[in-house]
């Protein structure tokens, strides 16, 4: 099972370096949190993108998009640290990633690489 961060998905879409790595785990299948999911389409409108085309894209690979639950949420408040750049978009797609016991990917440099942490850049 594979998680995907906003970044993961927006660097397949724009065919950044890793985007074939993405493509694979698209394949593989996988699941993004409705939080990223959220910042993916934002980021499509923000830059003047057909975002329900590149939904549509995503959504051709199997992609289901899920809820955050209130344990995803007690799980990201409880990593929370002061001068840390992880966002709370960051820390509820790592607690997806645990709750799915899943490989998260991401294209965010910042989340190093290794245990659940695949990092494609």
């Amino acid at each position: 099972m594979n998680v995907f961060d906003a970044s993961a998905l927006l660097a397949f879409l724009r065919g950044e370096e890793g985007a074939d790595e993405i493509e694979r785990a698209l394949d593989a299948g996988g699941v993004c949190g409705a939080a990223n999911w959220s910042e993916v389409i934002q980021v499509l409108i923000r830059h003047g993108r057909d975002w329900e085309l590149s939904v549509a894209l995503l959504q051709s690979y199997g992609l289901d998009v899920l809820p955050v639950s209130g344990e995803d949420g007690e799980w990201a408040a409880r990593r929370w640290r002061r001068g840390e750049s992880l966002s709370l978009g960051d820390r509820l797609c790592l607690a997806l990633g645990e709750r799915m016991d899943a490989t998260v990917w991401t294209a965010d440099k910042e989340w190093g690489d290794g245990g659940r942490v695949r990092q494609i850049r």
